[in-house]
């Protein structure tokens, strides 16, 4: 939601020493980030970073070593080989590939090493995922807008990474909703990388080539840009898109009173619960992420 909504960032760490055992007293866990294009990505480092320090709060001394840089496959397989050098307890990934570490996690497995995939689902059996249903996301949010153009009209995509696992399966998932009304058409389908300056631009050069479309269906971290570009344009009464929850947006959306909605698994926020989701976000910095956590007790819960 990503940014990226994905469910329960903040105790991937918690589920991976809960797997591996409370009795024990210490425990190293690597995080890989392959990508840093995102305050969120920030973001999910931290709270795996707040979620540790939970748990040293409970006796247990959870250490997070993270690699975090913008890699290609192999220089993210190239984390995971450092991890298991180091002699990790667990591996917490955010993936760029969902075949491509099939080989490397077969490797951890032998060494002992838990590895977890939060974000994007990966093909390997020695891989557990943590995260949301991303093609369920997407259709989540294409559902709303067909809804709500009354299923017709003509409709842009606005996607993120192309390749990444979890785009192309938020891809799929709008893809799935769309082709089941036929009176809706999808007249253009751009990357601009989950970034907010791209998704301006972006929607600056659709609003060109295709000023009467209905509706924009646009991933977190490129919401705002493109919902800027709207109102720019004076079309926000012409236009319903999908938005992102970050609470610079969260905030906007309230203060003009877009047409958007945001697909988070629990719950699916829309303009009759924004209000709710801006109080969450009280106090925090702009770009903050609304997500939704576990406890330590609740995540420890799951492994009883």
């Amino acid at each position: 939601m990503k940014k990226f909504i994905a469910i329960a960032l903040a105790t991937v760490a918690t589920l991976s020493v809960s797997a591996l055992g409370a009795s024990a007293e210490s425990f190293k866990i690597g995080l890989s980030n392959g990508w840093v294009g995102s305050e969120w990505r920030t973001q999910m480092i931290d709270e795996a970073k707040a979620a540790a320090a939970a748990w040293k709060e409970k006796g247990v001394d959870v250490e997070v070593v993270v690699q975090s840089a913008n890699v290609d496959v192999p220089g993210q397989i190239a984390h995971v080989r450092n991890f298991i050098s180091e002699g990790v307890n667990a591996i917490i990934i955010n993936p760029n590939s969902p075949t491509a570490f099939d080989p490397i996690f077969a490797q951890a497995k032998e060494a002992g090493i838990l590895v977890v995939a939060t974000d994007a689902e990966v093909s390997s059996p020695d891989a557990v995922y943590v995260g949301i249903d991303q093609t369920a996301w997407g259709a989540a949010g294409a559902k709303w807008l067909a809804e709500t153009l009354g299923g017709k009209g003509k409709v842009v995509a606005i996607n993120g990474v192309a390749g990444h696992p979890a785009n192309e399966m938020r891809v799929a998932g709008y893809k799935s909703v769309f082709s089941q009304h036929p009176d809706i058409q999808v007249v253009n389908e751009v990357n601009a990388n989950w970034d907010q300056a791209q998704g301006q631009q972006a929607m600056q050069n659709i609003l060109a080539t295709y000023p009467d479309i209905n509706g924009v269906w646009v991933q977190d971290g490129m919401a705002a840009g493109a919902w800027k570009t709207i109102m720019d344009a004076g079309k926000t009464s012409q236009i319903a898109a999908t938005g992102e929850i970050r609470k610079d947006f969260i905030d906007l959306w309230i203060k003009d009173k877009l047409n958007s909605a945001i697909p988070l698994p629990i719950p699916f926020i829309d303009s009759n619960n924004v209000a709710d989701a801006a109080k969450q976000l009280e106090g925090k910095p702009g770009y903050y992420s609304y997500t939704s956590s576990l406890s330590i007790d609740e995540a420890s819960a799951l492994f009883k």
